[in-house]
């Protein structure tokens, strides 16, 4: 792993690393994870992303050496700590991608930080209340019943929920190595409950039309966390907004595919943008 940074957020320390250099050819990529990952989320993609980017990986609120939430927490709150970040590693703008959670914050980077963003994904998320597809129902019973369950069962039980079936299903192994990361890693309960909250309470009220920077949205079509229509909600509202659709996929495509999720996201930074 490498030196892990910190930038200040109003009283709070927000962690953050970067990896590699940048030039011309090899422009800034920031990315955000989901609830209760740290940056070490990102270890299947990490290698095959930084052969074309600098990475700047950031530390939710909350989660790896972040600061927690000194009170409640909302999407909005989420968002200045990415910008805390790009002012302490010197960037004026960057290419930004989130998933589910971390894709509701750079939504709101883009709309209030137009300037601070270049190109944006925006993964298996969704655009916030009142006007989206609800999270489907054995998910949302589950978050309910996480407080009561055992540490572990709730884990494991996440893991496979974040997971297509068909992987579950098939790819055992896959399933112990993300448990096994995420034992070791642990979101603090009171953190991982403000950070799930603030995800419950996005409203994007339809400002994504604000978004004009030339976004990609990822989807897996098996996700069971976030109902996979919100893609195309998305779309709708973003406009020039592309849309890729990953078949038998889940919520954790970049774990399940990670060659498809970093072929996916370089080709489209790589584009040039029409003038």
């Amino acid at each position: 792993m490498a030196r892990t940074r910190y930038a200040r957020s109003g009283d709070a320390r927000i962690a953050y690393e970067v990896r590699g250099r940048r030039w011309r050819d090899r422009p800034a990529l920031v990315l955000v994870q989901g609830l209760g990952f740290d940056r070490t989320g990102w270890s299947p993609v990490l290698s095959g992303l930084r052969r074309s980017f600098q990475l700047v990986l950031v530390d939710n609120r909350g989660s790896g050496r972040s600061d927690p939430p000194a009170d409640s927490l909302t999407v909005r709150d989420m968002a200045r700590d990415v910008v805390a970040v790009m002012d302490a590693a010197a960037l004026d703008s960057a290419h930004v991608l989130g998933v589910s959670l971390g894709g509701m914050v750079v939504q709101e980077l883009a709309v209030d930080f137009p300037e601070r963003v270049d190109r944006l994904v925006l993964c298996c998320t969704t655009p916030g209340w009142p006007f989206a597809y609800p999270m489907p129902g054995p998910s949302a019973r589950l978050m309910s019943a996480s407080a009561r369950l055992a540490p572990d069962v709730a884990l494991r039980r996440h893991v496979e929920n974040a997971l297509s079936p068909r992987t579950v299903v098939e790819r055992p192994a896959l399933v112990e190595r993300i448990v096994a990361h995420e034992r070791v890693r642990p979101t603090e309960a009171g953190a991982w409950a403000a950070q799930a909250a603030a995800g419950a309470r996005y409203a994007g009220q339809l400002r994504q039309t604000r978004i004009h920077a030339p976004t990609l949205i990822l989807q897996g079509d098996a996700d069971t966390v976030v109902d996979p229509r919100n893609a195309r909600l998305l779309a709708e509202r973003i406009p020039d907004a592309q849309v890729v659709l990953l078949p038998g996929l889940g919520h954790l495509f970049f774990w399940e595919d990670p060659a498809r999720f970093v072929r996916e996201v370089s080709t489209f930074l790589r584009q040039k943008r029409p003038p």
